[in-house]
């Protein structure tokens, strides 16, 4: 049947894009010694937001506060919490001289809005170098700023950190949830290597003062109530004020989902905010996840037809060992090295999920961020 023929060549072409993925473009993390910019130790902001977070403060502030820094102030942002976050946040203040603590109150205009109330943090900000991190993070270790900041210069403005999620034992979930924080990570960290970075994550994110109010801060996409990380990063990284930090002692670890359903909003949530890229960045990221459904789909029913059988099957070993070769490399250097065996199982579940989220968002809108 010609209709054979046709899908045939186009499963062709599919896996010729996913080479080019998979052997060119995630390639870039692998490079063997961390790019550091300079040495010098300015003073730093770490800045952390926080709206109902009262138990993930107690237990992560002192992972931050420990840290081997000469100077750094610690700014505490209370995004209108109705807990005891502002309590908890007084009495680390009351032992630490460099808490610096900014309790913002919902109006009407900005309710709900995480942007307006970093703005009001950073503004607070005593020091140009800001270093972002999120209330239910802890530093892989007491390195961690002197890692990020390291990469700043007079050149690089913005440093792009990883945000892994603690490991859960026994729990598909959790392997699932991480190769998709990896797969990202991947993209963006290869994207930026390659002089097109296009998003961060919040999780672990510095810039500079000065370039945060030459943007107008958040103002272009103030209306988006997402975003204050990755659309931030989207309208003012460049190939030349951007850096990425890949080295171990420069992660943030979070604490990650554990409902299928929490974890399915969260990335509808995220979808949804991606939308708003730069017109070529969602090209390219489009490309890649229609040729990954592409070729989940193509492989199952040309197998299934066993229709040119031989050459399907070998063109999706070839692939599948560009993956492998790619991935392990990134991985390990990423500190994610218990999920090589399960590569091919997370990606079908992660293709499945993705396509999922994109129907169930043409159909109906995600919940806001709280």
């Amino acid at each position: 049947m010609i209709i054979f023929h046709v899908l045939f060549y186009i499963f062709i072409v599919v896996i010729f894009i996913q080479l080019f993925f998979y052997a060119y473009v995630f390639s870039n993390v692998k490079q063997k010694k961390d790019e550091k910019t300079s040495s010098n130790k300015p003073p730093v902001s770490v800045i952390v937001c926080a709206k109902n977070e009262a138990k993930n403060l107690e237990k992560f502030l002192p992972f931050i506060l420990d840290q081997d820094y000469p100077n750094f102030e610690l700014v505490l942002i209370n995004d209108g919490s109705t807990d005891t976050t502002l309590k908890v946040m007084e009495r680390f203040k009351t032992h630490h001289s460099n808490i610096k603590i900014v309790n913002v109150k919902s109006i009407e205009t900005f309710w709900g809005n995480k942007k307006y109330a970093l703005t009001l943090g950073i503004k607070a900000a005593t020091h140009n170098h800001l270093l972002f991190t999120d209330a239910d993070c802890k530093p892989a270790s007491n390195q961690w700023i002197s890692e990020m900041v390291s990469h700043f210069s007079n050149e690089f403005q913005i440093v792009l950190g990883f945000g892994t999620y603690a490991k859960v034992k026994k729990s598909f979930l959790n392997k699932l949830i991480r190769f998709e924080t990896l797969m990202t990570a991947i993209q963006y960290f290869s994207y930026t290597k390659l002089g097109h970075p296009y998003m961060g994550v919040g999780r672990n994110l510095a810039y500079t003062k000065d370039l945060f109010f030459e943007a107008r801060g958040f103002m272009d996409h103030m209306h988006i109530k997402s975003g204050d990380d990755d659309l931030f990063v989207n309208q003012i990284a460049t190939a030349k004020n951007t850096s990425i930090s890949l080295s171990k002692n420069s992660f943030t670890q979070s604490l990650a989902k554990t409902s299928y359903s929490d974890w399915m909003m969260q990335k509808r949530r995220h979808v949804s905010t991606a939308k708003h890229y730069k017109p070529k960045h969602k090209t390219v990221l489009s490309l890649f996840y229609l040729s990954q459904f592409l070729f989940l789909a193509l492989s199952i029913l040309l197998l299934s037809t066993m229709f040119n059988w031989k050459i399907v099957l070998g063109l999706l070993i070839f692939r599948y060992i560009a993956l492998f070769i790619t991935l392990t490399i990134a991985a390990k250097k990423l500190e994610e090295k218990d999920l090589i065996p399960y590569f091919p199982f997370l990606e079908i579940f992660l293709i499945v999920a993705q396509f999922s989220i994109f129907i169930k968002n043409l159909t109906s809108k995600p919940i806001p961020w709280k």
